[in-house]
């Protein structure tokens, strides 16, 4: 146990979810060893992730030949084949992997995946349409679900909130959010942490925290 690799992870499946996810983990440093049982798909990534290699996912002694269990963090991105997605995740619970993500096409298959044992589930293409749907229709730039009931938007500073400070806004009172983040506008800075004593700007933008439901009421009723 104590010879795990602690930073690198398993990505099984490089579709465009698992392709793209075992890229962006590439980038930013860490170790990816990335599986696909499609040879054709693991020739085209093999000069772009240093370990990918075509294996069954299925085969639980494919995956010990690997060394998959030595790995801590394991993502399972198979997308159409929910039985191999299935199946692949209860293999990686029986090699004792500590956290594992996976995929879901429904919810059911979801609830499947946390039934053999998934820590994780995630279901991007429903994500994905949600953030963009919240975007398209409303003012905010950006649009992040934190939890089922939680989430956090970027947005330009709305008019009827230029030159007031925090302290004496209607957001903490009237719809119980709060501006965690504030990047001011034309001064080229970053983002820094927003305080009661903030005056926010004509041209700023804000990153704003609270439930759904209170998020969503703000963005409708503010102009």
């Amino acid at each position: 146990m104590g010879d795990r690799r602690k930073d690198a992870v398993v990505v099984i499946g490089l579709g465009r979810f698992g392709g793209a996810l075992a890229l962006e983990l590439v980038r930013e440093g860490t170790e990816v060893l990335a599986i696909d049982s499609r040879r054709d798909i693991v020739q085209r990534m093999a000069g772009k992730l240093t370990h990918v290699v075509a294996a069954d996912s299925t085969d639980i002694e494919a995956l010990r030949e690997l060394g998959v269990q030595e790995f801590r963090r394991a993502v399972v991105a198979i997308g159409s084949d929910i039985e191999a997605s299935i199946l692949t995740t209860s293999l990686l619970v029986e090699l004792g992997i500590a956290d594992i993500w996976a995929k879901a096409m429904t919810k059911q298959h979801g609830k499947i995946l946390e039934r053999v044992g998934a820590h994780h589930v995630v279901f991007p293409e429903h994500e994905m349409g949600q953030r963009v749907a919240h975007t398209v229709q409303g003012t905010m730039l950006d649009y992040i679900e934190m939890d089922a009931d939680f989430a956090m938007i970027k947005m330009v500073v709305p008019k009827s909130l230029v030159g007031t400070q925090l302290s004496g806004s209607p957001l903490r009172k009237k719809y119980r959010i709060t501006v965690v983040a504030v990047k001011h506008a034309g001064g080229g800075e970053d983002f820094t942490y927003a305080t009661a004593e903030t005056v926010l700007q004509a041209g700023d933008v804000i990153y704003v925290f609270g439930r759904t439901e209170q998020i969503e009421k703000f963005n409708s009723e503010i102009s």
